[in-house]
């Protein structure tokens, strides 16, 4: 059978329209540079579309070059030079100098204030136009040929294509559904990368217990009133983060948890791992029953649920009375022995859940995994082992929160590379 013949020769062909692909085309196509820019879906950026809930938690505004760093765990000396080149403060100006202006929320974390992801992709998909970016969608790459250590041509499912550079940029495995099912990592396999087995890093809990699934899309916690949630192994105290959970009809959710799903992903490779929830963290547990009796003494002809409810987080008294069903919850306060005082106050300190496990890809707002960061070169994104392939965001293996640390990835990795392609 005859291979397609190769259509065209371009300068740069950038494989993967998501957000770093679209800023290392964009950026390579503003240096005069003729560029491919091919996608497998029908159109550009469908992962950049859902990204904070479909409102684009664009960066995270931490001008502190070596703060921001240390979101990146074993990556962070590796990223000094690209983060130097194109931060948190370019990331902004890139952004706003074309008309979308962005707001910082709590957590430093920067959105579009339109608060529209479909906004920021508008953005690229423009700055790809003006810089003559040549754009294929609908089109699956399926191999890169190699000859003398260098990419020769792109096989795609629409014909072959050559390139002097070849960027890769096609993400990790969070939400498959998107397109984003981890190609790139087979073929940067096949040309010799070592790969990291992806994992999904940032994603909800799921566990044992019914009575938290019942108050399924309660927010526990505000940044003003944060919770302290504790993990067990074996019955040993691992670690303890503070924020705000969402509760869902699998488990737990929010930016506490989907932060603290890597560890317990490990936690649970060694043994029975128990979460606790201590909604009134600041204060300790004879500090909250004291507050507990003045409150009862201001209400004591009330019936115990509804006075309770002032003290459990909004929404969840009912529910949280079902874990003490000897307490009464019609009781009238002044009927309330001191013992079941000291068991209301120990819930409230000490929410007790079983982790059973965490969500597949299709639910995790990224997944770690991709090529050794110690095979590319970040000054430049490219590749020690293929002299013209250049890499970028998800396609290197680097953990890091929920925040906007995982776009201004993108963006940083995506504009170095397309400065050096």
């Amino acid at each position: 059978m005859n291979s397609p013949q190769t259509q065209e020769k371009y300068d740069v062909i950038v494989i993967g329209g998501g957000a770093s692909g679209m800023m290392a085309a964009g950026v390579a196509g503003a240096r005069g540079k003729r560029v491919l820019l091919i996608e497998k879906n029908k159109r550009l950026g469908e992962k950049l579309r859902i990204t904070g809930g479909g409102r684009c938690n664009i960066t995270n505004d931490e001008r502190d070059i070596h703060a921001l760093l240390s979101n990146y765990k074993s990556g962070k000396d590796f990223l000094y030079s690209p983060f130097s080149i194109f931060g948190v403060k370019e990331t902004f100006e890139f952004f706003e100098g074309r008309g979308l202006p962005l707001f910082v929320e709590a957590r430093k974390r920067a959105f579009p204030k339109s608060e529209k992801a479909s906004d920021v992709c508008d953005v690229l998909v423009k700055y790809l136009k003006e810089n003559n970016v040549m754009v294929l969608t609908d089109c699956a790459v399926t191999k890169l040929l190699i000859e003398n250590k260098k990419i020769s041509q792109v096989i795609t499912k629409k014909g072959v294509f050559e390139g002097e550079s070849v960027v890769v940029s096609t993400g990790g495995l969070s939400h498959p559904e998107t397109g984003s099912t981890g190609d790139g990592f087979a073929w940067l396999s096949e040309l010799g990368h070592t790969i990291h087995e992806p994992t999904p890093t940032i994603v909800p809990l799921t566990v044992e217990e019914s009575w938290i699934k019942e108050l399924a899309g309660i927010s526990i916690g505000s940044t003003d009133n944060p919770m302290k949630l504790s993990f067990f192994v074996d019955g040993k105290k691992a670690f303890a983060k503070t924020g705000k959970l969402l509760c869902t009809h699998f488990g737990l959710s929010g930016p506490l948890v989907l932060n603290s799903a890597k560890e317990v992903s490990d936690l649970l490779h060694k043994g029975v791992v128990i979460a606790s929830i201590d909604t009134y963290p600041t204060v300790d547990q004879g500090t909250l029953e004291k507050q507990m009796i003045e409150l009862f003494d201001q209400n004591k002809n009330k019936a115990l649920k509804n006075v309770f409810s002032e003290l459990a987080p909004k929404g969840t008294s009912r529910v949280l009375f079902s874990l003490v069903p000897h307490i009464d919850p019609d009781l009238k306060t002044h009927s309330v022995s001191k013992e079941m005082r000291k068991d209301l106050c120990k819930l409230l300190k000490a929410l007790p859940l079983s982790i059973s496990g965490l969500l597949g890809f299709d639910k995790a707002v990224v997944a770690d995994g991709g090529v050794d960061i110690r095979e590319v070169d970040t000054k430049t994104m490219r590749s020690t082992k293929i002299a013209n392939l250049f890499l970028t965001g998800d396609m290197i293996h680097i953990d890091r929160p929920s925040g906007g640390f995982s776009l201004q990835l993108c963006w940083t990795t995506g504009y170095v590379a397309g400065k050096n392609a």
